[in-house]
């Protein structure tokens, strides 16, 4: 069946605000104390390793979208293949929210750009093949490089030793397959353990922005589609957009209506400028 954009609009913010809500929330971070100049912290090392997992599968692109959603064309950005290209796409030609357009593109322009910058970590040492070196590498490399590996067994990583490869010899270190996958767990201890742990708080602000966003923009949608089924009832239901009437599009428009019945269960919260100045 053919989809409106509409429908596809609904499906897009559905997957998104499920993608986030596993990563961010306090099942998996400590409830936080203040919610300025503040930092989130894992409950355990499990955790971490789990919202690194799910981070991965957000910043990836699926095989085919579902629901004759586009696939972003081969020139984009490494950090546009995946939901954020349709999140972009909502921006760009809104559906639910004529004028909300900007409440999402803020978060999620400052998220790419963020995922495009390169840092540089200094005095890498990689025993396995006894080099110390400053590596030069693009923040959403690594961080998708260590989510799979905390995912795989190093059998089905030989894309990520490659990948692995290309960044060493960037960096003036020419190593073969063989010794990427010597490096495999020597580059996980550094950049998961280390510099992906520094980052996460600033990349749950991150995500949860974009969790405030979708919010903000369905708000007003809410308050068009909410009607209650007496004054003195519990009872309630939601008017569905005219273009909204695929099962799947409906079920899903219900949920997120629901979704933003109250705000986001985490507040807006910044973390402190001391997780924001290195790598």
């Amino acid at each position: 069946m053919a989809y409106t954009k509409t429908e596809q609009e609904v499906i897009v913010l559905k997957a998104a605000w499920e993608m986030i809500h596993e990563m961010v929330n306090f099942e998996i971070f400590e409830k936080l104390n203040r919610v300025k100049n503040t930092n989130l912290m894992f409950k355990t090392a499990t955790h971490q390793r789990v919202f690194n997992v799910l981070l991965v599968d957000f910043l990836s692109q699926p095989r085919n979208w579902p629901f004759d959603l586009p696939s972003p064309p081969h020139n984009a950005a490494k950090s546009e293949r995946c939901i954020l290209f349709l999140l972009k796409r909502i921006c760009d030609e809104p559906q639910l929210n004529r004028d909300g357009g900007d409440l999402l593109r803020t978060p999620l322009d400052a998220f790419q750009q963020w995922l495009e910058t390169e840092c540089v970590v200094e005095k890498v040492y990689l025993p396995s093949i006894e080099v110390e070196s400053d590596i030069r590498v693009r923040r959403m490399a690594f961080i998708k490089i260590c989510g799979n590996i905390a995912k795989h067994n190093f059998t089905r990583l030989s894309v990520n030793v490659d990948e692995i490869c290309e960044i060493l010899k960037a960096n003036e270190v020419a190593i073969d397959t063989e010794n990427g996958y010597l490096v495999l767990s020597e580059f996980y201890e550094w950049f998961h353990d280390n510099i992906f742990s520094y980052h996460s708080s600033a990349i749950a602000e991150f995500l949860n922005n974009i969790r405030w966003g979708i919010y903000n923009y369905l708000r007003p949608e809410f308050v068009r589609s909410f009607t209650k089924d007496g004054p003195n009832s519990l009872g309630y239901r939601f008017q569905f957009p005219p273009d909204c009437n695929g099962p799947a599009a409906r079920s899903m428009y219900w949920d997120l209506m629901n979704a933003v019945r109250s705000e986001p269960f985490m507040p807006r919260f910044e973390v402190t400028e001391y997780l924001k100045m290195r790598y």
